[in-house]
């Protein structure tokens, strides 16, 4: 079965860091992008980053200049490095990859979530 497994939320102060982390595992061919969303409670997911396989970046404005996502291909996983950290980052974060898989014989390319890891940022 393939699934996608998220890690390292928590509480932060503001101005604080924390690193995600979201590993792929299962009978994986290859992954394309990988992605961070987020949601807060009462708003919209959100595209927080993304990534390519080649490793090209992009970010939501919100972030820019205080995450950085990056990848391990050889791990199939990504992780979002979150620094300066504020109130309104508080959400629940989701990953997001759109994969290439052998499932029951069959091979699939499909998008895969995960099943989210909370992030709150208070003093």
């Amino acid at each position: 079965q393939v699934q996608l497994v998220e890690s390292g939320g928590g509480l932060v102060q503001p101005g604080g860091s924390l690193r995600l982390s979201c590993v792929a595992s299962g009978s994986i061919i290859g992954i394309n992008s990988m992605s961070w969303f987020r949601q807060a409670p009462g708003k919209q997911r959100e595209l927080v980053a993304d990534i390519t396989s080649g490793s090209s970046t992009n970010y939501g404005d919100s972030v820019k200049g205080r995450f950085t996502i990056s990848r391990d291909n050889f791990k199939n996983a990504a992780y979002l490095q979150m620094n300066s950290l504020k109130p309104e980052d508080t959400a629940a974060y989701y990953c997001y990859a759109d994969m290439t898989t052998l499932e029951l014989g069959e091979v699939r390319s499909r998008a895969y979530w995960g099943q989210g890891t909370q992030v709150t940022v208070s003093s």
